[in-house]
C-alpha cells in the first residue's frame, strides 16, 4: 500500500465543511445582497458583487460561474430600482468584466486539472510497475508492505522493496537510493528489475548482490549527473527458507531489521558490515550473510531509514525498537497501520523523507492469514 506522508487521508472527501466551501460563492452573493438592501445607500455594499463570480472561478465549472455572474447582474439591476445613484452602470460593467474573466480562468483551471489527472494516472501506472503490490502470503510466510511518500504529490521515490517466490525460498529486497526525485526513482527501478531477474537464478545471496552492484554501476555511468556524479543505495536481502526454520540476511549498509521472537525484540545488526551498492570498488566487496532462526510465529520488520530518522518537534528520532516493544503482539497489517499513524503523529503530520516498510511473519502450515 502506498500512501502520502500527510494526514489528509483521514479527512472525509465529502462532508459539511467541503459543501460549505463549494457553496461559498452563493453564500457571499446572498450576504452582499442582504447587506446592500438593509444598509444605507452611501455604504454601497453592492460594489462587492463582482467578488462572487471571481471566487466561483476557483472551484466551479464555466457555466455555473457565468450563471452566478448573471444573477449578480440581476441583483444589481434590482437594487437600482430601489436605490438611485448607486453607480449601477459602473458596477454592472465590473460584474460583466469579472464574470467573463472568471469564466476564462475557470476554463484554464479545468484544463490544468485534467492535465494533472492524466499525469497522476501515468505516475500511478509507473508506481504499479516499480512498486507493484506484494503478495500477502507466499506459502507459509505472511507479507504486508507500507510506502509513505514524503512529498504530498509524490507517488514513488528512492525507497523500494520487492518479494520473490523462488526455488530457494522467499526472497525479500528492501533498499534506499541516495538522493530524491526522478534520478533516485530511475536508480531504484534499475535495482528492482535486476533483483526480479536474478532472485530466481542465483543460488546464493552474494550472487544477487554482485548483480545488483553491477546494475547500479551501469546506471550511474549511463545517467551521469553533474549535481550527483554517483549513485549508490543501501540494500538488504532476506531469504526465508521453506520449512528450514531460519532466515538468511545480507545487509549492505541498510538499517538492521527487527525480529520479534517469543515476545522478545532483537535488532539484527550484521556481524560484519557489507558495502552499499556501487561502493564496493571504494571500500571492498566482502559480503557477509547472517543466519537467524525464524520459526512459526516469529515476525520480522524491514524498513528504510525514513522510519528511524523521523523526528518530533524537539528533534528526537523515532524510537522504533521501543515502539515495537510497547506495541506488543500484532499481525503484520496491524503493525504497519499503527506504524503509519504513529509516525504521522510523532512528526506532527509531516514527513521529511520517504518511508518503506515490509512486515513478514512465519505461519504454521495451513494457518489462516491475519490470525494473531
Amino acid at each position: 500500500m502506498i500512501r502520502t506522508g500527510r494526514p489528509r487521508r483521514h479527512r472525509p472527501p465529502y462532508g459539511g465543511r467541503r459543501e460549505t466551501v463549494v457553496l461559498s460563492p452563493v453564500i457571499l452573493t446572498v450576504v452582499i445582497t442582504g447587506l446592500a438592501f438593509v444598509t444605507p445607500r452611501e455604504i454601497a455594499f453592492s460594489r462587492l458583487l463582482p467578488a462572487a463570480p471571481a471566487l466561483a472561478a476557483a472551484m466551479w465549472p464555466v457555466v455555473p460561474t457565468i450563471l452566478l455572474g448573471a444573477f449578480c447582474l440581476l441583483v444589481m439591476v434590482g437594487l437600482s430600482l430601489v436605490y438611485t445613484d448607486l453607480g449601477t452602470p459602473y458596477t454592472a460593467a465590473a460584474i460583466v468584466a469579472v464574470t467573463l474573466a472568471s469564466a476564462y480562468t475557470s476554463h484554464l483551471r479545468l484544463q490544468r486539472e485534467e492535465a494533472l489527472f492524466q499525469i497522476r494516472l501515468v505516475a500511478d501506472a509507473a508506481q504499479q510497475v516499480l512498486l507493484r503490490p506484494l503478495p500477502r502470503r507466499v506459502q507459509d510466510v505472511e507479507i504486508e508492505s507500507l510506502y509513505l511518500a514524503a512529498q504530498e504529490q509524490a507517488r514513488i521515490g528512492g525507497d523500494f522493496y520487492e518479494v520473490a517466490d523462488t526455488p530457494y525460498g522467499v526472497r525479500l529486497l528492501i533498499g534506499d537510493v541516495r538522493g530524491k526525485g526522478l534520478s533516485a526513482v530511475g536508480a531504484a527501478s534499475a535495482v528492482i528489475n535486476c533483483f526480479r531477474e536474478n532472485a530466481y537464478d542465483q543460488p546464493d545471496l552474494r550472487g544477487i548482490i554482485h548483480r545488483l552492484e553491477t546494475s547500479m554501476g551501469r546506471y550511474s555511468v549511463a545517467r551521469l549527473d553533474p549535481d550527483q556524479p554517483e549513485h549508490f543505495a543501501t540494500a538488504l536481502i532476506a531469504e526465508i527458507q521453506y520449512g528450514g526454520g531460519q532466515v538468511k540476511i545480507l545487509n549492505c549498509g541498510h538499517p538492521p531489521p527487527l525480529l520479534v521472537q517469543s515476545g522478545e525484540i532483537r535488532v539484527l545488526e550484521p556481524t560484519v558490515p557489507s558495502p552499499p551498492l556501487n561502493l564496493a570498488s571504494l571500500i571492498g566487496d566482502e559480503y557477509t550473510i547472517d543466519t537467524v532462526a525464524f520459526t512459526s510465529g516469529d515476525q520480522m520488520l524491514l524498513y528504510t531509514d525514513g522510519v528511524t530518522e523521523t523526528r518530533d518537534r524537539s528533534g528526537t528520532f523515532f524510537p522504533l525498537p521501543e515502539w515495537v516493544r510497547q506495541l506488543g503482539p500484532a499481525a503484520p497489517r496491524e503493525l504497519l497501520d499503527r506504524l503509519h499513524r504513529d509516525l504521522l503523529h510523532y512528526s506532527g503530520g509531516r514527513l521529511d523523507d520517504d518511508i518503506a516498510a515490509v512486515a513478514v511473519r512465519c505461519r504454521q502450515p495451513g494457518a489462516p492469514q491475519g490470525s494473531a
